[in-house]
């Protein structure tokens, strides 16, 4: 029995995928776990594995598509299957407008002379649709085709392009007030990607008004939504500490010397908000379906600001990392989470997120929790206070931390006694050596 192939659901409230191209063509043999089509949704573009070993056929989604999320796309034939049916197994033809899909007869049984199938061939056509004036398909027959299909193709053209385009290219091109149908796509068949309508804008005199266009993109939305969700299904409470990071600073740049590389406020928070959560696991866990579940692994989510909305790339077992391990990761999620490219792994698994703004000038701020997690840590810059040291005042760099808790599964004496053990580890960093 063939395997079906179908459209994965890569995250959360995702409803279609589009098909970018095949990697493997209708016939081909693929084996099992290597890569088989590139799919786009809001968030990622990635490649999907063959589920099993076989023959590739009855693909029924050509590049450009956008499919729902369960639906096959193709089948995977065994060998003797494959056989079976005395052909390889070829793509099905797009459905006609109104109607069902024509099935045309293979075109070796059309009868058409060597030079009809000559011509046919050299553009592409496929004769089971080409209208024969006579008893055969002749040369005129064809070239009156092509003829015909080049009108239609003319007259058609806009609706064309935008069916072959990524949903992410029609959204941006709502969003900025660019008629898609007039592009040229550089993707697969002529699709319009989101690189196109980027390039549109350079193209476009600087001062040539564009109406914002209404509504809100996709990315945006889901955002939104899940915020809504937590903000109103969980009970947030907040707790706050001010910090010495004299000694942070003091360590970021011995790190950043010794690493060769440079290194972050963030990655610094990383790697000891990861040794704090394996001292409190209790705050390394998820709220479901009504109860609490620790998490196996520390996975540390970063909240990172993209174009049109907010995603939150993770950085997976943070606490086995070596520093410059973080740095590596963090730049790499992050690079790719702003160009659009986050595969689905870069976004799953996540148990704690940090969110720092210290970077836009923001003293302090209150972050929603991310669900199902049951808590988010909120950075604030670091700036030169005045502060009591031995008992006398004195000017320190300090930084703000809030730590946004769920009260559904972690209480204020937990969560406390996790912000007071990270307060520490930023204050004195060789703690870790503990």
């Amino acid at each position: 029995m063939p395997t079906t192939v179908i459209m994965p659901a890569l995250e959360l409230a995702q409803e279609s995928g589009t098909v970018l191209h095949w990697l493997k063509a209708p016939g081909a043999t693929v084996t099992k776990g290597e890569p088989l089509v590139e799919i786009e949704t809001d968030k990622v573009t990635t490649e999907i594995e063959a589920p099993a070993s076989g023959v590739l056929g009855d693909v029924t989604a050509r590049a450009g598509d956008v499919v729902p999320v369960g639906q096959t796309i193709a089948l995977i034939f065994a060998p003797d299957e494959a056989r079976s049916v005395g052909r390889a197994p070829a793509v099905a033809p797009p459905p006609r407008a109104g109607g069902a899909t024509a099935v045309p007869a293979p075109a070796a049984t059309v009868k058409a002379s060597p030079l009809a199938r000559r011509i046919a061939q050299e553009h592409g056509v496929d004769l089971a649709q080409v209208t024969a004036a006579g008893g055969k398909i002749e040369k005129a027959d064809v070239l009156a085709h092509i003829a015909s299909e080049k009108e239609s193709a003319a007259v058609e053209g806009t609706a064309a392009r935008l069916s072959a385009a990524s949903p992410k290219a029609r959204r941006l091109a709502a969003e900025r007030g660019l008629d898609i149908g007039a592009l040229r796509g550089s993707g697969p068949g002529g699709a319009v990607l989101a690189a196109d309508i980027a390039a549109a804008e350079l193209r476009e005199a600087p001062s040539t008004p564009r109406a914002e266009a209404p509504g809100v993109g996709t990315v945006w939305r889901i955002m939104a939504e899940r915020m809504t969700a937590s903000w109103t299904s969980a009970p947030h409470f907040y707790l706050f500490r001010e910090v010495n990071v004299s000694r942070l600073i003091s360590w970021r740049e011995r790190a950043s010397t010794q690493a060769g590389a440079r290194i972050t406020y963030t990655d610094l928070l990383v790697k000891l908000v990861a040794a704090a959560l394996s001292r409190h696991p209790g705050v390394n866990a998820s709220w479901k379906d009504g109860a609490i579940v620790r998490n196996a692994e520390i996975n540390i989510g970063l909240a990172v600001a993209i174009d049109d909305g907010l995603v939150v790339p993770v950085i997976h077992r943070a606490d086995t990392l070596s520093l410059g391990e973080i740095a590596a990761r963090r730049e790499d999620v992050v690079s790719r989470a702003q160009a659009g490219t986050l595969r689905p792994a870069d976004i799953q698994g996540g148990g704690f997120t940090i969110s720092n703004l210290g970077m836009y000038g923001v003293d302090a701020f209150n972050a929603i929790v991310n669900p199902p997690q049951v808590a988010i840590l909120a950075v604030g810059r670091i700036a030169d206070r005045v502060i009591a040291v031995n008992g006398q005042p004195a000017v320190q760099p300090t930084m703000m931390l809030t730590l946004s808790c769920d009260h559904r599964a972690l209480d204020g004496a937990r969560g406390a006694r996790f912000l007071g053990v990270l307060a520490d580890l930023l204050e004195e960093p060789l703690a870790l050596l503990v």
